[in-house]
């Protein structure tokens, strides 16, 4: 039997990495909180 989770590490970044936390605005708004880690 197959398990349900079969990872993807290009499909993981395109959609959790760096970039599109940049695209969904999300680390400018940390950036204009003062956060000192934007992003692990």
């Amino acid at each position: 039997m197959k398990r349900t989770y079969q990872p993807n590490n290009h499909r993981r970044s395109k959609k959790m990495g760096f970039l599109a936390r940049i695209k969904s605005g999300v680390v400018a708004r940390r950036r204009r909180k003062g956060r000192k880690v934007l992003s692990r």
